[in-house]
């Protein structure tokens, strides 16, 4: 991969001759080379900037000097040109992905108010063109931010990490947080480390990890959970023991249409006390949904062998028909470890409301109803 990266500050771009770039680099796997944009300036104070028509504070990148640098740097090659600015589309690890097949990238680093408008709207004769911002934030130019950018690109070429498996499981590879991670000695200043990281069972291990990822998304990155298509007045997070008592009141409110539409059948969700819940909080992976700070929906989804089983999906009776069934259902599918390869839920055979949403999330009967109670399932996808 070849990078060009321009800025008025090249020395602020030092830190890609160190540590892994920068061998890299030696192996011929990257060529990389920062140029100082007043090299394509000709007056006696190397000007690259200028007052903005209209008024206003600051000063503006002149669009010249970009505009002969530009030239040069693209005359062999059809690069994509990164405009690094806090106006831009957000840098996720899905652009990084995208940005890592690329023969060529060149960074135009700004300052000051920005460069001129008109060099970025003429950059489409050049190449590909990206606006990218690395969060809601502003910094003095763009220089960290193209730091930023290669290092997480270039570290997804092939031969560039010494451990290629290192990158599977790091955040934001597959939508989920890293998972917490330990070393030795086992008890350091009173903290252990969890039991069932010494333990020797990977199976146990692995599913513990995924429940941390799982948890600490929802927590921290609600909106990494992909049923965070919810509307922005709602948030979800993985319950906690305090969510009991609000998820004994919601499931009870829920099932008592069900108890209608299924006379005899036997609803656990109306017969379970406060103590109950509490119980199978501990051992399935819950998440809820608040909405004002009330708890407007839930669900749960728990693996055996390999399915993972669905349940107690909850929608407040005022809230329902409006969609958020169906989103609470693919927040807890996604939230399968990788292991899982069916879903599976049951649902009562006069629930014709519910036997409906889960027929459009594509599952399907398996065999007849027994005892009053439907099963269901459907195969994963497995991507990639």
């Amino acid at each position: 991969m070849r990078i060009d990266i321009v800025s008025i500050f090249p020395d602020y771009l030092a830190p890609l001759e160190l540590s892994l770039p920068g061998k890299a680099r030696d192996k011929g796997l990257l060529d990389i080379a920062v140029h100082d944009l007043r090299r394509w300036t000709y007056d006696r104070h190397r000007t690259v900037d200028d007052t903005p028509y209209g008024g206003g504070a600051g000063m503006v990148m002149k669009p010249e000097p970009w505009g002969e640098a530009l030239d040069e740097l693209t005359a062999d090659s059809t690069p994509t040109i990164i405009f690094t600015t806090p106006s831009g589309e957000p840098f996720t690890q899905k652009v990084a992905r995208e940005l890592s097949t690329e023969q060529h990238l060149v960074f135009a680093c700004g300052r000051y108010e920005g460069i001129d408008q008109r060099v970025i709207d003429h950059a489409s004769q050049w190449g590909r063109v990206r606006e990218t911002s690395l969060g809601d934030y502003v910094l003095n130019g763009g220089e960290v931010a193209a730091l930023a950018v290669t290092e997480a690109v270039v570290r997804l070429l092939p031969g560039f990490m010494g451990n290629p498996d290192s990158l599977v499981e790091e955040s934001h590879e597959d939508g989920l947080l890293e998972y917490p991670v330990y070393t030795k000695p086992a008890a350091w200043r009173g903290h252990e480390v969890p039991a069932v990281l010494m333990s020797g069972n990977h199976g146990a291990i692995a599913a513990w990890r995924h429940e941390q990822r799982v948890e600490r998304t929802a927590r921290r990155r609600p909106d990494l959970v992909h049923a965070s298509h919810l509307d922005e007045q709602s948030s979800v997070r993985v319950a906690t023991r305090a969510d009991a008592g609000e998820l004994l009141t919601l499931q009870r409110a829920c099932w008592l249409s069900e108890h209608f539409d299924n006379p005899g059948v036997e609803i656990p969700a109306l017969t379970e006390e406060y103590d109950d819940v509490v119980a199978w909080l501990e051992s399935w992976t819950v998440l809820v949904v608040h909405r004002g700070g009330r708890l407007v929906a839930a669900g749960r989804g728990r693996l055996e062998g390999d399915t993972w089983h669905v349940g107690r999906l909850m929608v407040a009776p005022d809230l329902q028909g409006h969609g958020l069934g169906r989103q609470v259902l693919q927040m807890i599918e996604e939230a399968a470890p990788p292991q899982a390869r069916t879903y599976e839920l049951v649902t009562g055979a006069g629930s014709v409301d519910n036997q409906r949403m889960y027929r459009k999330a594509g599952y399907r009967p398996r065999g007849a109803a027994e005892a009053g109670v439907l099963t269901l399932s459907k195969r994963r996808r497995i991507s990639g």
